[in-house]
């Protein structure tokens, strides 16, 4: 049986991590269509009063590039339904 206060401590580690939601972009525009999208996330977040920790876009190539926001695990439910990004993972 696991102490309640082990259990509490999983529960609080795990909602505590950070959220990285992803928007991908493809084509020639990839890149100024994220660099623009990331304007849209900081809008959102400051509009809805919402934390975050992180904004920006990543060019991986000539022809794919990503915008990103990294936000509280808690909150990720809200950003998710709002703004359908692509894809998330788990920030470092």
């Amino acid at each position: 049986m696991i102490p309640e206060w082990i259990s509490l401590l999983k529960t609080n580690f795990i909602l505590n991590r950070k959220i990285k939601l992803i928007w991908d972009f493809r084509g020639p525009e990839a890149l100024e269509i994220a660099k623009h999208h990331v304007i849209h996330l900081e809008e959102f977040a400051l509009k809805e009063e919402l934390y975050f920790f992180e904004t920006n876009f990543d060019a991986v190539n000539d022809l794919y590039c990503m915008a990103y926001i990294t936000v509280k695990e808690e909150d990720m439910i809200t950003y998710r339904d709002a703004l359908v990004p692509h894809r998330g993972e788990v920030a470092q």
